[in-house]
């Protein structure tokens, strides 16, 4: 079991009242809760890359085909499909 430290925080009075009923809503405590917030804020993010991703650029002419209305789904469905 790790070591625990007794510690006094200043929450927002609303928080602080919507932090309990969540934490009687999942029948845990509202320490609990809040060490599971500070696990999320601490985490290590993950690494970017830092480069820049270009996207390539459709050329593309003639527009969509006949009989497909970009506005109902269930139209491009079957000519995928090949129906």
């Amino acid at each position: 079991m790790s070591k625990c430290m007794r510690t006094t925080v200043r929450l927002d009075d609303e928080l602080l009242k919507r932090a309990r009923k969540l934490a009687v809503e999942e029948g845990r405590t509202l320490t609990s809760l809040i060490e599971e917030g500070l696990k999320l804020v601490t985490a290590k993010p993950k690494a970017r890359s830092g480069r820049k991703v270009e996207l390539p650029v459709s050329r593309a002419r003639g527009g969509v085909l006949v009989g497909v209305d970009l506005n109902h789904s269930a139209d491009l469905e079957e000519v995928m499909n090949g129906r």
